[in-house]
């Protein structure tokens, strides 16, 4: 595996790209190019955690897909901060969006450029996150075809675009954000992480109605979206499930293909939901960890590797076989 790491912002080195690419084999690869899928880490825009970035991208990989780590801006710089709830944050205009969806298009368009020396199909990358990076990666994935991105990149539309998106536990609706978090003044815990989290993203603790709609991907989806997998627990409690509800109704409503699953019960921010990711037993949920199979089965309906129907070994049998025949 070709572990490398790019930095896509002179001007921050902790905004990088780390490809997780499979070396090519005459016994696997054999030079035909393989799909790619952009991770996303959460972290509510503070920082991007190490547990939904390289274990995702292992299995990712474990499925023969090549990986890459988006490490987008975030409000603070060194490992996994997260703020003073007791006070108001202070805001640092050089982290709100636009950055997180211009540098996963940055991403997209670096590994396009790489795509025959990776292996990768260029029409078969697509982009996946949790948390506040499948907020990035959903919203990303519904507006890549707007100015936002292809005039500040200068790439089309068609450059852009991701073959699919794969999200957990995603914010998708700001605006419901907005009425549950004035509801969420008997949480003061919840209330101040996400009244946090709105200054580190969109640059204030309560985002007008105009851009609310901006950042929020169900208001963003067409007939050029591509398809989503979504998954989420109903008893999360920090992002409500309603969000991965609404994005796919409105999937729905614009006939784009989607699948989603909502597990009964699982905190927030499981990740694999594997001990492999865990900090702490809450983290660990087997029925919720069978995500990474369904989201398997899914992508193989849609981007299976393209292989022969028989091995060289097979088909050598074969050919032993129909020798002795005649």
């Amino acid at each position: 595996m070709k572990v490398e790491q790019y930095n896509l912002d002179e001007d921050n080195p902790n905004v990088t790209l780390t490809t997780y690419v499979l070396d090519d084999s005459p016994e696997t690869l054999k030079g035909k190019p393989r799909p790619a899928i952009i991770i996303c880490p959460g972290g509510g825009f503070f920082s991007c955690t190490d547990r939904e970035a390289e274990p995702v991208a292992m299995y990712f990989a474990s499925m023969g897909y090549h990986s890459f780590v988006l490490r987008y801006t975030t409000y603070f710089s060194h490992g996994l901060e997260m703020p003073d709830l007791s006070k108001p944050l202070p805001l640092k205009k050089e982290t709100i969006y636009p950055k997180q969806i211009r540098q996963l298009g940055q991403a997209m368009l670096l590994i396009k450029r790489n795509a025959e020396k990776w292996h990768v199909n260029p029409n078969q990358i697509g982009v996946c996150g949790f948390s506040a990076g499948g907020h990035v990666a959903s919203l990303y994935a519904t507006r890549y075809n707007e100015a936002v991105l292809t005039d500040y990149l200068n790439a089309s539309s068609e450059q852009l675009r991701p073959a699919f998106a794969i999200i957990g536990y995603a914010l998708t609706d700001y605006h419901l954000l907005d009425q549950q978090l004035r509801a969420k003044k008997d949480s003061p815990g919840e209330y101040a992480f996400m009244k946090a989290s709105n200054v580190a993203y969109a640059g204030v603790e309560f985002p007008d109605k105009e851009l609310e709609s901006e950042i929020s991907p169900v208001d963003h989806v067409d007939s050029e979206t591509p398809p989503f997998f979504i998954w989420t627990t109903a008893t999360d409690p920090l992002i409500s499930p309603l969000n991965s509800l609404h994005m796919a109704s409105c999937l729905a409503e614009n006939k784009i293909p989607y699948e989603i699953h909502v597990f009964g019960e699982g905190t927030h921010g499981l990740s694999l939901a594997t001990q492999a990711v865990a900090d702490s037993k809450s983290q660990i949920e087997p029925i919720v960890g069978q995500w990474t199979t369904l989201c398997t089965k899914w992508l193989e309906k849609r981007f299976a590797l393209d292989l022969p129907a028989k091995s060289p070994f097979e088909e050598m049998k074969d050919k032993e076989e129909s020798n002795a025949k005649n």
